[in-house]
């Protein structure tokens, strides 16, 4: 099945080489909502207005609809038992790394918030008081999520923070991603998903408060649900499936950038998209795509095989989800060549994507200064996106589809508001008065004038 994947190999020799970088770039903005003619973008708009009218009725006829679990309204919130059973059971080793985690994401996030100073008299800063967290539950338990989005919201000194994910694991919530709530005194989680999730947070239900800003990553039914919402309640940023772009040149290892990619495209969906300058490094990196997108079952059949050359084959480990792997590289994928590297920039900065890697020797530096739209910059060999996702201290909820153009990566200056302060005394209002009296006028605003004139008479 992996030999299907040469159809992703696109280069600038190809007399439709620009339309098949249009297409590419489509297919990945449009995995991340619903377009105008979709018609699931009108049932997300569907599911929105029933929630909004029919409350916990509705999420709960959803919820049975679309997760196959059937709830009324009192089972919705996780109980505190529950929590505290997840966070006891679950692995030592596996709460140590967590916890670590949770502390770089808290000391990265305290070290770039500026919400804490006030220092300028005509600002003040205050933090988003009510909170809604979307943790995915699809493909696979994500209790990194609920650090990525949590730990910042904390460090803003949010007080109220919700969390909903869909119930997936017998009936509930994945052990991990409620231990991970306990551990970070989060008592309010939800056994909801999809876009009534988002509905509830945004209206409010009977048993769930509604909430002042939605964020968290998600499938198209979430993302669009949260564009659908936006106004109503604040969002981060449209964080839909995940997807990286790989600068990379002749210097880079091949086999690396293919598990690279393939490390995006197993999120089913997901993106995964190589620029580079050399056909002869593009020709390998298709090849190691090919043999490492193979099945466990496939490759215990393959040892003691012998590969291209009569050499033994190396080992690798196999994908357990192959088949969906290699069908999103097929769709959302593409190893592309152009001419030269600064097309590839170029480009790049086109496509914005939320994770870009470059991977080119000395030079990588270099080409990150040229980048100017992406969620995260992944600098050098070293720095795959594992590394955000989990570790380094930036949040992993970043913009997709495109939308790094306008949108921010999470952080903890997104859970904040800021309040213009603005305390004119006597003098002040005397000395500008004529200025704000002339300009009120150019605008036909005669009242306007008038609130400032008559502070200039006598006081009757």
């Amino acid at each position: 099945m992996s030999q299907e994947l040469s159809e992703i190999l696109i280069s600038y020799q190809q007399p439709d080489f620009s339309k098949r970088l249009e297409r590419l770039r489509a297919e990945v903005i449009g995995a991340a909502i619903f377009g105008t003619d979709d018609p699931q973008k009108e049932q997300v708009r569907q599911i929105l207005w029933q929630v909004n009218r029919r409350k916990d009725q509705a999420l709960a006829e959803y919820t049975e609809k679309f997760d196959k679990v059937r709830l009324t309204p009192e089972q919705f919130a996780i109980t505190t038992k529950n929590l505290e059973k997840a966070h006891q059971e679950i692995d030592r080793r596996l709460l140590a790394s967590l916890r670590q985690a949770i502390d770089n994401v808290r000391c990265y996030q305290a070290k770039i918030f500026i919400g804490d100073k006030n220092t300028h008299p005509g600002i003040r800063y205050t933090p988003i008081k009510r909170v809604g967290i979307c943790v995915p539950g699809g493909s696979a338990p994500l209790p990194s999520t609920v650090i990525m989005t949590a730990v910042p919201a904390q460090v803003a000194g949010v007080k109220e923070i919700a969390v909903v994910s869909p119930p997936r694991h017998k009936g509930s919530i994945h052990p991990v991603i409620l231990a991970v709530c306990h551990e970070l005194g989060i008592g309010e989680v939800y056994r909801i998903g999809g876009a009534q999730a988002a509905a509830a947070l945004a209206y409010g239900t009977q048993t769930i408060r509604k909430v002042d800003k939605i964020v968290g990553p998600g499938s198209r039914w979430v993302q669009t649900a949260k564009f659908e919402l936006f106004g109503r309640v604040g969002i981060d940023s449209i964080a839909g499936p995940s997807e990286v772009l790989i600068i990379a040149n002749d210097n880079a290892n091949p086999a690396w950038v293919a598990a690279d990619m393939l490390s995006q495209a197993e999120h089913a969906p997901g993106s995964a998209v190589v620029f580079t300058d050399s056909q002869q490094f593009a020709a390998k990196v298709l090849d190691e795509l090919k043999r490492q997108s193979i099945s466990p079952r496939t490759l215990r059949q393959a040892q003691g095989r012998l590969c291209a050359g009569g050499k033994p084959c190396p080992q690798v480990a196999g994908l357990n989800r192959v088949k969906e792997t290699i069908e999103c590289l097929k769709k959302f994928g593409g190893i592309v060549v152009f001419n030269n590297m600064d097309d590839a920039i170029e480009q790049a900065n086109y496509f914005a994507p939320e994770h870009l890697e470059i991977q080119c020797g000395d030079g990588s530096k270099k080409i990150a200064d040229k980048i100017e739209n992406a969620g995260a910059i992944f600098i050098g060999d070293y720095s795959p996106v594992a590394v955000g996702d989990y570790w380094a201290g930036p949040s992993h909820t970043l913009p997709t589809g495109g939308s790094a153009r306008f949108f921010s990566a999470l952080s903890a200056n997104d859970f904040i508001k800021s309040t213009s302060i603005i305390e004119y005394d006597r003098e002040m209002l005397a000395k500008s008065a004529e200025d704000i009296i002339r300009l009120a006028e150019a605008e036909g605003l005669d009242a306007h004038a008038k609130s400032v004139e008559i502070r200039q008479e006598p006081e009757r």
